[in-house]
């Protein structure tokens, strides 16, 4: 880990591996020295993962509150249900959009006929923390399918705007504050100028290296840039990367699933998750058996 490599580049966080039981991430976010990139609080790269026949991801009902997650996959698929009765399988270049909100449980499962068969997961899963006003909002699913995602392919460029706007491209996916998260293919050799998005931005390496403005980036490693700097990204080799972004917001407490400005608040969740009584936290439909406790 570097600080102020460049005048473009202010940080590089490496990915830590995290066992989440039957399966590993890579964890970028929060990080000790720089816990949010704009809205953006939690960044978690799920594999690159081979499953053999009956394992993979079995993550059992959870909760969560004042924020929302956002699940994008490249490879494989995860079964989602919550709380709202929503049942939703992710597939490859979908977008599932959870908004927490006063508070939500969910589990994130593989569908039967998967688990039967060898399998691939990749994918990122992204926490954005809420503004102060929309914290206690009801919560939502919103699920977005891979066509709905504008991108371009050019010249050894391909760019997908999952969030926000950038290359002339709006996405649908609702966002609270401003945000901007897209997912770029590069060629090696070839260059894009990162777009001037946000007042905070980082660039994820998913596979393969990259240069921005002289700085190497291997993959799994996270690019914090300067505030309003023009920064170009070259391929070093054939490359996958995201770039995450958006306006800053106040500060932002957590401790497990619970994102909060208001410590007390996170207090409050943490006595209602123990309750298990099922109305700060109702249950989720079809699998109502089993939850992950408290944390120690």
């Amino acid at each position: 880990m570097s600080e102020a490599l460049s005048e473009t580049v202010s940080l590089i966080i490496p990915a830590r591996e995290k066992d989440l039981g039957g399966f590993k991430v890579r964890r970028v976010l929060p990080f000790a020295k720089h816990r949010m990139v704009g809205p953006w609080i939690f960044f978690d790269h799920m594999g690159p993962a081979d499953f053999a026949p009956g394992i993979g991801i079995n993550v059992r009902p959870h909760p969560h509150i004042n924020l929302a997650t956002v699940t994008y996959l490249f490879a494989g698929n995860i079964l989602h249900r919550d709380s709202l009765g929503t049942r939703s399988v992710i597939k490859p270049g979908d977008i599932n959009l959870m908004v927490a909100g006063k508070g939500i449980t969910h589990s994130e499962r593989e569908e039967e006929s998967a688990q039967a068969r060898a399998r691939h997961l990749d994918g990122l899963q992204l926490w954005l923390a809420l503004p102060e006003a929309d914290e206690e909002i009801d919560p939502a699913f919103y699920h977005y399918d891979a066509d709905d995602i504008p991108g371009i392919t050019e010249d050894g460029l391909s760019v997908r705007v999952m969030m926000g706007e950038a290359f002339g491209l709006t996405s649908p996916v609702k966002t609270y504050a401003q945000t901007f998260y897209a997912e770029f293919r590069l060629a090696a050799g070839k260059k894009v100028d990162a777009p001037l998005t946000a007042e905070e931005r980082a660039v994820y390496a998913c596979n393969g290296a990259l240069e921005i403005d002289g700085q190497r980036l291997e993959a799994y490693e996270m690019a914090v840039l300067a505030p309003g700097a023009a920064v170009t990204i070259t391929a070093l080799e054939d490359a996958h990367f995201v770039m995450i972004g958006g306006e800053p917001l106040t500060e932002r407490h957590i401790y497990w699933n619970f994102v909060s400005s208001r410590p007390e608040r996170i207090e409050q969740a943490k006595a209602d998750w123990q309750a298990q009584d099922g109305i700060a936290f109702p249950k989720v439909p079809g699998d109502e058996l089993e939850f992950i406790p408290l944390p120690e």
